[in-house]
């Protein structure tokens, strides 16, 4: 099956006749004719009713309708990896990141590499130990985490070079109905499991920090800030979130900050490589575009402030 005998018999479907088929594919009337009498006959099926006036397809072609448009976008896509798959060969350039930064910065740092570059950026988002293990694995030429300040990471950092892109906050956020709940010493929060990174930062820099009267119910448990925020806004419970990630729900009022009567988190955003990496794409990438890339206001290095004096909304 042809590509362009797909998107005649789609014409049809789409115009509702032969000759407004003709028109869309920018050929004469007669030359489409021809064309469907060439397709039914490598087919071996008549695929249109001619006993109706304007012609049109067959009711069981049509119920095809939904598998040739997506065998049409899969060829256009097979095509498109074909054409470019020599010149693309060894230069796509591509990074990990922690799932709440591939949502909240990685666009940002996407337009930079683009803007600066010419091949393509190939984003791939997982935990931090899956991040690190890509990296490791050659699999990505670096990768972007969140890591708390002046606190070592679990792995040796000197087996990578590091850039610090920007800051963030991990801050308790709730729905509104919720606030009145938060005067009783029962919290019910929305919790990330103690193997995962921002699990374990609420373990060790959150959970002691709470008031020793208040106790903690879990009412649900995800490793996933994107579900942990939908949970939030369900009215599920308190949950712990990268600023970056809720400043809009805040302001849409679907959130309320939580941020002057519990404790917060600040958080370094950074990029992280194997040491001596020569991939010429990714050093230039590293050291022209990472080192000076713009990210906005609310995304800039927050390492100057502690966990008492972070801003609040």
């Amino acid at each position: 099956m042809r590509m362009e005998w797909i998107d005649d018999i789609l014409a049809v479907l789409d115009t509702g006749s032969l000759a407004r088929a003709a028109e869309k594919r920018l050929v004469t009337q007669s030359a489409f004719t021809r064309r469907v009498r060439l397709i039914e006959e490598s087919i071996g099926a008549e695929l249109f009713d001619r006993r109706r006036k304007p012609v049109t397809l067959l009711a069981g072609v049509e119920a095809l309708a939904p598998e040739l448009r997506d065998l049409s976008i899969r060829l256009r896509q097979i095509r498109h990896k074909l054409h470019t798959a020599n010149s693309e060969a060894g230069s796509a350039l591509s990074f990990a990141c922690q799932h709440a930064i591939t949502t909240t910065v990685s666009p940002w740092i996407v337009r930079a590499l683009t803007t600066q570059g010419d091949g393509p950026v190939r984003v791939r988002s997982s935990n931090q130990e899956e991040c690190l293990m890509l990296l490791l694995s050659d699999e990505v030429d670096f990768v972007v985490m969140y890591t708390v300040p002046d606190m070592p990471t679990p792995f040796s950092e000197s087996a990578f070079e590091t850039l610090t892109l920007g800051g963030d906050i991990l801050i308790p956020v709730c729905a509104p109905e919720l606030r009145d709940a938060l005067q009783s010493n029962l919290l019910t929060t929305i919790s990330y499991p103690s193997n995962v990174f921002l699990g374990q930062v609420f373990d060790r820099h959150i959970v002691p920090r709470l008031n020793y009267e208040i106790q903690v119910a879990t009412k649900a448990e995800t490793a996933l800030t994107l579900a942990a925020y939908e949970f939030a806004v369900g009215g599920i419970g308190v949950a712990w979130l990268p600023r970056s990630l809720v400043l809009a729900a805040i302001a849409e009022g679907a959130l309320i900050s939580l941020e002057g009567e519990l404790p917060v988190q600040p958080l370094d955003i950074k990029a992280f490589r194997l040491s001596g990496h020569t991939g010429l794409q990714s050093q230039s990438a590293w050291r022209d575009t990472l080192s000076q890339i713009a990210l906005p206001e609310h995304l800039k290095p927050l390492t100057h402030l502690t966990a008492d004096n972070a801003p609040s909304s």
